[in-house]
């Protein structure tokens, strides 16, 4: 899907207008509104609320369409309203949309609110400088204490278009409808947390005025991630069928090896070895029936030991570094020297990272992805803490320092490569359980074993990733764990693409 910033949605709709008219645009963006609005309306009355821009004339375009409903709508006078804003205005008033002052007191804010079954927000656009202008502030409080499930209109007003920062006061919408393409400061937290459920609402912007957009941010949809996956050939056999290395696993940590080898296996490998200290093994060997389970010597030198790990991944198409391994420095020395050898590519993560957080030289001009946590980050990057309103910035800094994709983990989780920055749309809360991290690098491993590149390999990871853990909700609604999510990978793919562009399409 196009992510784009608000920069490059005025150039957009600029050639849009130019080539449909705005008229059209906003009347579009009415029928996509007023769709979205009967889905969350509670009640006979909506309301609603306008600035003075075509932000606002959306919100009158909506209403009009709403003629089974009582309407009011609160609006503040545009100084030179466009000429889309004056067709939407006209429109709703003879539709019997009632037009009102904009409240000027708490008091008046709440009174607006006392019989309504939904509030319709058109107070500014992703244009918006932020903070919001004084005059809304008892408007967004009256919403926010009224319980009433408001839509707010291309962003929640007080969310960064671009960045998802959030000054308050900021609305926290039930749902948004976003006009033409996703912005990405929709996606990005905290400002994703503001938007409730996300609707990208296709409003006959011509393709030619989205495509003339730089690719800055991108996500994916649930047709574009199914055509990013593998399938197997006819003649495949198991280990062209994708043979992941992983490299996992501790005495003390042997259940991370496991999860991952099992991400590995139900993401589609063909042949999944794992490769541990003897420590682990015998734990490994009695979960791990499918898997090979072999064992790195730790009594070798550690160049002997790396040499025996190189013979192994001679018959693997990807290796996984990372999940339970030890942190001790003859475990260290033998991952980096196989890094370092190692002509595969790989995914690194957990107890990999601390060992590579210090040695990233030997991964430049490698097939590489990284997926660290925050926590993890911060060592990584060598910059400390991540602050909020950061991520996308220090995750730049970082990946153009040291040519290494990199996927960091979060709401929204973000995956960089140089070139683009991918934002996830199927994070959830059900992930937030131990283990889940190391069935996401065995998913990364086997599509990095089926031939995916690094970046896609890891945008499409994630997206099936938390695809699953929606999935494991769903018939788990509380005490998902992360075997639940290697389990519903399958079940978890969406059952067929769509056919040709829809007007409403649920984000998150």
């Amino acid at each position: 899907m196009r992510v784009l910033t608000p920069a490059q949605m005025r150039e957009a709709d600029a050639r849009a207008c130019e080539a449909v008219g705005d008229v059209a645009l906003m009347r579009a963006a009415g029928e996509r509104i007023a769709d979205v609005v009967k889905r969350y309306a509670r009640g006979s009355q909506i309301v609603g609320f306008a600035g003075p821009g075509n932000n606002g004339g959306d919100a009158f375009a909506a209403l009009a369409l709403l003629p089974s409903y009582e309407r009011i709508i609160y609006a503040q006078r545009a100084p030179q309203p466009s000429d889309a804003r004056r067709d939407a205005e006209e429109r709703a008033r003879e539709s019997g949309v009632t037009v009102r002052d904009f409240p000027q007191s708490p008091a008046e804010a709440r009174a607006a609110l006392r019989d309504c079954g939904a509030i319709v927000v058109g107070l500014v656009g992703t244009a918006a400088r932020l903070p919001l202008p004084a005059a809304f502030e008892p408007v967004i409080t009256a919403i926010a204490e009224s319980g009433v499930p408001a839509i707010a209109i291309d962003i929640p007003a007080g969310v960064d278009g671009e960045r998802g920062a959030i000054v308050e006061p900021a609305l926290r919408a039930a749902a948004t409808v976003t006009l033409g393409s996703l912005k990405s400061g929709l996606l990005l937290s905290p400002g994703r947390a503001c938007c409730g459920d996300l609707w990208l609402a296709d409003i006959g912007m011509p393709e030619s005025a989205l495509d003339a957009q730089p690719r800055t941010f991108a996500a994916l949809d649930d047709d574009e991630f199914v055509s990013m996956l593998p399938s197997r050939a006819d003649a495949s056999d198991k280990r062209s069928a994708g043979a992941p290395l992983v490299l996992a696993g501790s005495a003390q940590f042997p259940g991370a090896a496991v999860l991952c080898a099992m991400g590995a296996a139900r993401a589609g490998a063909g042949y999944v070895t794992v490769a541990t200290p003897e420590a682990a093994a015998n734990a490994l060997r009695m979960h791990l029936i499918e898997q090979v389970v072999v064992t790195i010597d730790r009594s070798k030198p550690e160049n002997e030991a790396a040499d025996d790990l190189l013979d192994v991944s001679k018959r693997c198409s990807s290796a996984a570094i990372g999940p339970g391994l030890g942190l001790d420095d003859w475990t260290g020395n033998v991952v980096r020297d196989f890094a370092r050898r190692c002509e595969l590519p790989l995914v690194i993560d957990a107890s990999g990272l601390f060992h590579f957080a210090k040695n990233l030289e030997l991964l430049r001009g490698k097939n590489v992805v990284l997926t660290p946590h925050q926590g993890e980050f911060a060592r990584l990057s060598g910059k400390g803490t991540v602050k909020d309103g950061e991520r996308v910035e220090r995750l730049r800094e970082f990946v153009d320092r040291t040519g290494i994709t990199t996927l960091l983990k979060g709401e929204s989780t973000l995956i960089y490569d140089g070139a683009t920055m991918h934002v996830n749309t199927t994070g959830t809360p059900a992930l937030a359980t131990a283990g889940t991290g190391d069935v996401l690098t065995g998913v990364i491993a086997t599509l990095l074993a089926q031939g995916l590149a690094p970046v896609d390999a890891a945008r499409a990871g994630a997206y099936w990733h938390g695809l699953a853990g929606k999935h494991a909700a769903s018939l788990r609604p509380r005490g998902v764990i992360a075997r639940d999510v290697y389990d519903a990978l399958a079940a978890a793919i969406p059952a067929k693409a769509r056919a040709g562009r829809e007007a409403l399409v649920r984000v998150f």
